[in-house]
């Protein structure tokens, strides 16, 4: 019976380059029908990079090829989120990072505009009463008291 330490093992070495494993090219298919999806049907599709099985370089590989719009976008809540325009309009680069400035999601979103910078219903509702009130406060201040 062989021991552990009789087995041979070689090491072989890659001269710096990363490993790749050739997955951008896939993505960019599965992009390219979601824009087509999002042209024809206006349904927008979001693609989580953390659930694809990545090799060293094939994250470069992808952000090389989808390449940089005209719009970044930095959103400040619970850590950073950049929102970045890819070469191409309707495909967006999204990086949400926590506080430590660890990655916690990363998503190629295929719309119009990404769903995390549009105004949400309740967030404009509750805008609304403070314009409201802001406006108020104003009237009274421009007028002031009434007479008795």
């Amino acid at each position: 019976m062989q021991k552990l330490q009789d087995i041979a093992v070689r090491v072989e070495a890659t001269d710096g380059l990363p490993l790749n494993h050739a997955n951008a090219t896939p993505i960019m298919h599965e992009i390219l029908h979601a824009l087509r999806k999002l042209v024809a049907q206006g349904e927008p599709t979001t693609i989580d990079l953390q659930a694809i099985p990545f090799g060293p370089g094939d994250e470069d590989d992808l952000l090389d090829l989808l390449g940089s719009g005209e719009i970044i976008v930095e959103l400040n809540s619970l850590g950073s989120s950049i929102i970045r325009e890819s070469a191409y309009s309707g495909v967006w680069i999204v990086d949400h990072r926590n506080a430590d400035d660890q990655r916690i999601a990363l998503h190629i979103e295929i719309a119009q505009v990404p769903m995390i910078i549009q105004s949400q219903s309740e967030d404009m509702a509750d805008a609304l009463h403070r314009l409201e009130d802001q406006l108020n406060l104003n009237r009274t201040e421009i007028a002031g008291p009434r007479p008795e």
